[in-house]
């Protein structure tokens, strides 16, 4: 029992905004969602040891009272017996009477701690609640900020790709877009070789071919055989 309470202390004891800051630094909230796990279970273990303590209590206090009952009836005996003037029977309930008055110390005793430990945990349980809304809103509050952070972000890249590629912003992107360019106008500057070469075989061939109808038609008209 001493264990848990220990455990529960120490998670109430967190220091909640070193949580928020790490979980800002890692830009997730999974630090905060295992402190909200061990919160959650613990409060699941206080709840069953308040349980179980509380039930002890209950059980102590019936056993405490009926033996309180039975102490009464002996003291009623006793002076009964001495009325009667039965001395050993007086004596001997008496010596009873002095052992169940023993037995009801004891157990008021044992009823007092019960009743501390179980006001222990039902406090410790009252302020891991308490923890645990708290965590879970800061939870929602930071994974909202964390979102908006993000988009931001995504934003600024955007923008900032657009300005490198504008001719701003930093070297190393301008040199991806410088390279970029250059890898397109070589692109294109050999299409514009491989259309020229290919006009000029084309020109070529139709060069051949007409020079060729020319000395044909010559030819022809000459009488000459080809």
């Amino acid at each position: 029992m001493a264990s848990l309470l220990e455990k529960v202390s120490t998670l109430i004891s967190a220091n909640l905004h070193d949580l928020i800051d790490r979980a800002l630094q890692s830009n997730s909230p999974a630090v905060i969602d295992q402190y909200i796990r061990q919160v959650e279970n613990n409060l699941a273990d206080l709840e069953d040891a308040a349980a179980t303590v509380g039930g002890e209590a209950k059980s102590i206090r019936r056993r405490l009272d009926d033996t309180k009952q039975k102490l009464t009836e002996l003291d009623r005996a006793i002076d009964a017996f001495l009325v009667e003037g039965n001395e050993d029977a007086a004596s001997a309930v008496q010596s009873r009477y002095n052992s169940t008055e023993r037995l009801v110390q004891t157990y008021a005793e044992q009823l007092q701690r019960q009743e501390e430990e179980y006001e222990k945990l039902l406090g410790a349980k009252v302020k891991l609640e308490a923890r645990l809304a708290t965590m879970q809103q800061q939870r929602e509050e930071l994974q909202a900020l964390l979102d908006l952070a993000k988009s931001k972000e995504t934003t600024v890249k955007a923008m900032k790709s657009l300005d490198d590629l504008m001719g701003s912003g930093d070297s190393d992107v301008k040199r991806i877009a410088a390279s970029i360019h250059a890898r397109l106008d070589k692109a294109s500057t050999a299409s514009e070789i491989r259309a020229a070469s290919l006009d000029q075989q084309m020109d070529d061939i139709l060069e051949r071919s007409t020079l060729n109808s020319q000395l044909a038609e010559r030819r022809k008209r000459l009488g000459l055989s080809e």
